[in-house]
């Protein structure tokens, strides 16, 4: 018990002591150098700025995140079902897959202006660009998922004469589920940039509700560095926030039955 509690103390610890070592090289190079705060600024100049603009921040980070949730969403519905066809069928695989990687592999900016076209400025073409940047890595994850089931039992199932809808609900997916969360938490990760970049490239501030992405635009026009840094902080927090929540849903999900969880009965 005493061993466990010391590991657990060195989990929380170890990204603590790292961050400050971090903070130390920071200010360091700071003083060594003599940048400038507009070039480098430190992380007290970055903190003093965010409670400066503490209000628009707030403000554009609700937008941001409702926006990235849209687009999170979305993906990861799209990508259950789209990965469920995948997964049953080898031709629809053999078909499909292929032009979901180029989909992935084509640069969203080249896609920005279809998107604007098609789905219009502002939120819908923002929850567009984050779909297409969360999609990919949850249909490659549960489909790997879905192909990865324990051969033997796949051996019984057929052995028993089980429909294949039945060897699909009972057996593949279920033990998917482990890949479709690990896709979820690389999506989490991936939907706060993809609205922001979304915002950046085709969002807009009428009435107010311009995101980070916008923020960052305007910062960097009026060079408020620290202003700057101050968003892409908020940002990171924003991401935080998605990778913890999915990272609860993991847990709830499976630490009961997963081996991927340290069972406490034992």
């Amino acid at each position: 018990m005493t061993m466990k509690k010391t590991s657990r103390f060195l989990i929380w610890m170890l990204p603590v002591v790292s961050g400050l070592l971090f903070v130390a090289l920071w200010y360091g190079v700071r003083a060594v150098s003599g940048l400038k705060s507009w070039i480098l600024p430190t992380p007290l100049e970055i903190m003093q700025a965010a409670w400066q603009e503490r209000g628009r921040l707030f403000a554009a980070v609700g937008h941001t995140a409702l926006g990235a949730l849209g687009g999170f969403l979305l993906a990861a519905v799209f990508a259950f079902f789209t990965s469920m066809l995948l997964g049953v069928s080898r031709i629809l695989r053999a078909s499909l897959y292929p032009w979901l990687l180029m989909l992935q592999m084509t640069p969203v900016i080249v896609l920005t202006p279809v998107i604007m076209l098609w789905a219009g400025p502002g939120m819908p073409g923002i929850i567009t660009i984050t779909w297409l940047i969360s999609f990919f890595p949850i249909v490659a994850n549960m489909t790997q998922g879905l192909l990865s089931a324990d051969l033997n039992h796949v051996a019984l199932f057929r052995m028993c004469n089980a429909r294949r809808l039945q060897e699909m609900r009972l057996l593949r997916l279920p033990s998917a589920m482990p890949y479709y969360l690990t896709g979820l938490r690389i999506a989490a990760a991936l939907a706060p940039t993809g609205a922001i970049f979304g915002e950046y490239m085709v969002g807009n501030s009428s009435g107010g509700t311009g995101g980070l992405g916008f923020l960052v635009y305007s910062y960097n026009t009026q060079i408020k560095i620290p202003a700057l840094f101050a968003s892409a902080l908020t940002s990171c927090l924003l991401g935080f926030i998605f990778v913890a929540a999915v990272s609860w849903l993991n847990w709830a999900v499976l630490h009961k039955w997963h081996d991927s969880f340290e069972r406490t009965d034992h």
